[in-house]
């Protein structure tokens, strides 16, 4: 829902923009690079307040604005505004690169060796979800698109209700057969 969307978006704004508010190629390709951008921030701002004040919090306030941003983004029409549309776009863009951050937040806890092959499938599923969002927006026009991912957002925001934190510490065993006690909080 986040790696995903944020995946098909960035691909898919410039034609959206571009229906709707008839923009220059220029102007169209600045609008999407503004959703990329919010990487350098709030990727980072998610994983690290997730660190913080616990992740399955975090992720849960990340996917439900992201879900309401993204509802909101299905409304968008000429009569919106350029500026209300992109102001719309930036905001729904912080709330997904930050519920991106929270889901890297969770990678070490699942099993700290495997991190890297883990981090790696998280950022590979991403990639499906692009490429199901995009396959989507091949039968539907963009406001549906929208719809869609916020709809599926609004699943991940329900499953991740059922998501159980550790607290204290999590046992783990290595590769030799060490027992390792490991403070995740």
């Amino acid at each position: 829902a986040c790696f995903g969307s944020e995946i098909a978006v960035v691909s898919m704004l410039p034609l959206f923009y571009g229906e709707t508010f008839g923009l220059s190629p220029a102007m169209l390709g600045l609008m999407a690079g503004s959703f990329t951008i919010m990487n350098l921030v709030a990727r980072p701002a998610g994983g690290l307040i997730s660190d913080r004040i616990g992740r399955r919090n975090v992720l849960m306030a990340c996917l439900a604005i992201q879900t309401a941003g993204y509802a909101l983004l299905s409304q968008v029409n000429v009569g919106w505004g350029v500026a209300l549309a992109v102001a719309v776009t930036l905001c729904t863009s912080v709330f997904v690169q930050a519920a991106c951050g929270a889901v890297y937040s969770v990678v070490p806890l699942i099993q700290r060796r495997m991190t890297g092959q883990i981090a790696g499938m998280a950022g590979a599923y991403g990639n499906v979800g692009g490429v199901f969002f995009l396959t989507v927006l091949s039968f539907v026009s963009p406001m549906i698109f929208f719809f869609v991912i916020a709809a599926v957002s609004a699943l991940a925001f329900a499953a991740a209700h059922f998501l159980d934190e550790p607290r204290g510490h999590i046992v783990e065993v290595d590769e030799d057969g060490n027992v390792q006690m490991i403070a995740v909080s």
